[in-house]
């Protein structure tokens, strides 16, 4: 059970307040036992009056009374909280890191000690409580402390355990992967402006349509080419699509999309 946890997120930009609206709306803590730090003042008065939680400035103030240390700050950032951090931290507690492109070993050497690490990569959809994350044990991390953040983070959306070396393709492909979604939802509602319909129109069709169809490769596990196939009848307009999909080769387009950003994911890696 969390219930019984004092998690702090260090950090209330977009990703830190989404796990904050997630904890909070689902009731998955007390508010008394959620905190969060940010360093802009008007940032933790946002946060405190809209989540009716604690937010200060100074993380050794809040960070020292909880059990779960989420770091959710910018990579710049990580080396001068985890300084603060390592002052302070014991092996009794868990850190949890979201930082892009900072390794659990890393991290670990910047806070000393045996301090259990779990390394997480979440998406931009746990805004609304969908977002897919991945959780990585890290340094001093045991199997009880992985299975602690996946009940954290499942408020946030659907977890999946990984190896941390898998990690760089894992931000490339669920990280990233929202904002390619957000592009086909765009170019399909361009088309059906296109073709007559009202802007506002074309995208719910989209939007609705790209929801729906992943839902269907999730719930009944079918292999997409398979779903694919029950929408495609011989001769039909959903063929004419697809050909011309296949004309501007998308899905080696979108395939070398992910392989591309898995690169620079490496390359921007504090290891």
């Amino acid at each position: 059970m969390i219930s019984d946890l004092r998690v702090c997120v260090v950090g209330a930009g977009k990703m830190g307040e989404a796990l904050v609206h997630c904890l909070t709306s689902k009731r998955a803590l007390d508010g008394s036992k959620i905190l969060a730090v940010d360093i802009i003042r008007e940032r933790c008065e946002y946060i405190t009056k809209k989540y009716s939680i604690e937010c200060g400035t100074d993380i050794a103030k809040v960070a020292h009374r909880c059990n779960v240390i989420i770091i959710a700050v910018k990579p710049k950032d990580t080396k001068s909280v985890a300084e603060v951090l390592s002052r302070f931290v014991t092996s009794k507690q868990l850190i949890i890191t979201l930082v892009a492109g900072v390794s659990s070993k890393f991290l670990s050497g910047l806070l000393g000690g045996e301090i259990p690490i779990v390394r997480a990569m979440p998406n931009i959809a746990a805004l609304v409580g969908e977002g897919m994350i991945a959780l990585a044990k890290g340094p001093n991390a045991s199997n009880e402390h992985l299975i602690l953040a996946e009940r954290i983070f499942s408020f946030a959306g659907r977890v999946a355990i990984i190896d941390e070396k898998q990690m760089d393709a894992v931000t490339a492909l669920s990280g990233s992967g929202p904002a390619y979604i957000y592009t086909v939802i765009e170019a399909l509602s361009d088309g059906g402006v296109k073709v007559g319909l009202e802007r506002d129109l074309a995208t719910l069709l989209a939007a609705q349509t790209t929801l729906g169809a992943a839902k269907m490769v999730l719930e009944t596990k079918e292999h997409p080419a398979k779903l694919k196939d029950m929408v495609t009848t011989p001769g039909g307009t959903t063929v004419e699509g697809l050909m011309q999909l296949e004309k501007g080769k998308i899905r080696v387009v979108f395939m070398k999309a992910v392989i591309e950003a898995a690169k620079k994911s490496r390359e921007l890696l504090m290891s």
